[in-house]
């Protein structure tokens, strides 16, 4: 729960630094002194989005920071989870924002995103503000009263992991039915592509081949030409060819080679190379003997590579690699146009077989929330009688609707404060003082359910007074056991009577202007403070008289 708040350089606060305690707490002021304001720095710390307008004028940062006790609510493993360090005795959440609207948020010293201390806080603090009394006309927000109280949340994540493959087996049934027109109206014109490209019976490389072929073709005179020519010198006719005379040049060096020693090397060089020229003549002489000038092979390979441009034009690629990709590809879809019927009925079956299991899902969860709605019916009677309501009526309506990520259930909370009154939906019914009462009452219920740390009513008392608003404080205390921390702010003083701790906001004018401040009340400070509340500006003897008897009888004196 919550420890210590600081406030620097928000709004009108220059610096606040105030302690709480655990149970049942007032905020007391007149209206404009600033109560809104640190509501609206703790919803700063809580994640809400920060803008630059909050930041005190003449200030280039604001801080605000708060110590929580976690050591009862076994938070650890929130932490554990994103990496920061815990410490259940001091819990520090701090929010820096900058006159340039840089944000910065903290946990433990720990940078974190937004998110994450926004996750946090919802665990820590919840705020009651006043325009929260127009949920009670949300079905969302009823919805979630009752999954609350019949604590489902195993069953709710069972039913949304079934809602979501629901969702998924839909699209993919829907994405088939589209891709099969689609693929019927093309179907002429796929398998007009496919047969283009299987007759042309490509394979990988043969471009490359074709092209080198090609090149030969048109150049077969030039070669043709150069091989007899050098076949000529080498072997010539009559052997008079180069190899003819490199033979006989290396049988007179052979010859001498016994007499004339020095010239050994050379005949050995010289026979060697005689024996390497001869093998290159033979095998130039064959190159010039198997090529064969063939004007068909030509017309062919061109026709061939004029054939695969076309195709790669066609299909704006530039390899034959590419083009067989894409042939696969016309292939799988005609396949899949063959079996297409085949396909979407094995789809609809698994559209259908997900359709049972959510069916049973929301079964269940149907089933807990018409059970959690009678608790919540008896449960609201009990406690709205006591609040001036004596006539009260109460029902929760559970009709069934298409499937949704949070169920089948429209839920609608029914109310009638009057015996000659038929039920109607409380938002549209519910009197604005009726709604303060019917809402804390909710939240009563909600409080003993969830055990969250602080809970913040922001004048949830609007519309009553006199024995009403005291019953009202009644529940506020009962909600602040089991250690859990109420605070409530509000202008009446049978309420402010029944904390136990009293805090004071108030205006001051400084050199700087006017400043919003905070104290915690003493006794005597709170007896003066209760007894403007009752007599108004001017505190008359009668006025303290009444305030030490309304906390007497509250036995808070």
């Amino acid at each position: 729960m919550l420890k210590q708040l600081y406030i620097k350089n928000f709004a009108l606060i220059d610096s606040l630094d105030m302690d709480f305690y655990p149970g049942f707490s007032v905020i007391t002021g007149e209206t404009g002194a600033g109560k809104s304001i640190i509501l609206g720095a703790i919803n700063l710390l809580l994640g809400q989005r920060a803008e630059s307008k909050y930041i005190k004028k003449g200030s280039d940062k604001c801080v605000i920071e708060a110590h929580f006790d976690l050591s009862k609510y076994n938070m650890q493993p929130f932490f554990t989870d994103n990496d920061i360090e815990y410490d259940a005795n001091d819990c520090i959440l701090r929010r820096e924002l900058t006159a340039a609207g840089k944000s910065r948020a903290f946990i433990n010293d720990t940078p974190v995103p937004l998110s994450i201390i926004k996750q946090l806080g919802e665990q820590l603090v919840d705020i009651h503000s006043q325009h929260q009394n127009l949920l009670l006309g949300s079905e969302d927000f009823q919805l979630r009263v009752l999954d609350i109280i019949a604590q489902d949340s195993n069953i709710v994540t069972d039913y949304n992991e079934a809602y979501d493959k629901l969702v998924s087996a839909r699209k993919a049934v829907t994405a088939k039915k589209r891709e099969i027109e689609k693929n019927v109206e093309n179907e002429e014109f796929l398998r007009f592509q496919y047969r283009e490209l299987e007759d042309a019976r490509l394979e990988s490389g043969m471009q490359e081949t074709l092209e080198e072929e090609a090149d030969k073709l048109n150049h077969i005179e030039d070669i043709k030409g150069a091989l007899f020519q050098a076949d000529q010198i080498l072997s010539g006719s009559d052997d008079n060819g180069v190899v003819a005379s490199l033979k006989e040049a290396s049988r007179a060096i052979e010859n001498i080679k016994e007499i004339y020693s020095e010239i050994g090397d050379v005949a050995k060089r010289l026979d060697n190379c005689y024996i390497e020229l001869k093998d290159m003549a033979q095998e130039i002489n064959s190159h010039a003997e198997s090529i064969d000038f063939e004007p068909g092979r030509l017309q062919q390979v061109t026709e061939k590579l004029d054939q695969i441009y076309s195709l790669q034009q066609k299909h704006h690629t530039d390899s034959v690699d590419a083009l067989l990709e894409i042939q696969d590809s016309l292939g799988e879809q005609l396949s899949n146009i063959d079996n297409s019927d085949e396909l979407l009925k094995e789809l609809e079956q698994k559209e259908k077989e997900a359709l049972e299991v959510c069916k049973k899902k929301a079964s269940q969860l149907t089933a807990t929330r018409k059970k959690a709605a009678k608790i919540v019916e008896e449960g609201m009677k009990k406690r709205l009688v006591p609040l001036g309501i004596p006539n009260v009526k109460f029902l929760i309506r559970i009709e069934e609707k298409e499937y949704m990520h949070d169920g089948c259930d429209r839920v609608s909370f029914m109310f009638s404060a009057n015996t000659n009154s038929e039920l109607q939906p409380v938002s549209q019914v519910a009197s604005g003082g009726e709604i303060a009462r019917v809402m804390l009452s909710l939240k009563a219920m909600i409080s003993s359910a969830v055990k969250l740390p602080t809970i913040i009513f922001d004048e949830i008392d609007t519309g009553v007074s006199g024995k009403i608003a005291e019953k009202m404080a009644v529940i506020m205390q009962e909600m602040a056991q089991s250690d859990r921390q109420v605070i409530s702010i509000t202008h009446l003083p049978q309420i402010a009577a029944r904390g136990t701790n009293h805090y004071k906001v108030y205006k001051e004018e400084t050199s700087t202007g006017t400043t919003s401040r905070m104290k915690q009340l003493s006794q005597d400070e709170r007896v003066d403070e209760i007894a403007q509340m009752l007599s108004g500006a001017d505190v008359t003897e009668a006025a303290r008289h009444n305030a030490i008897e309304l906390l007497k009888m509250c036995k808070k004196l």
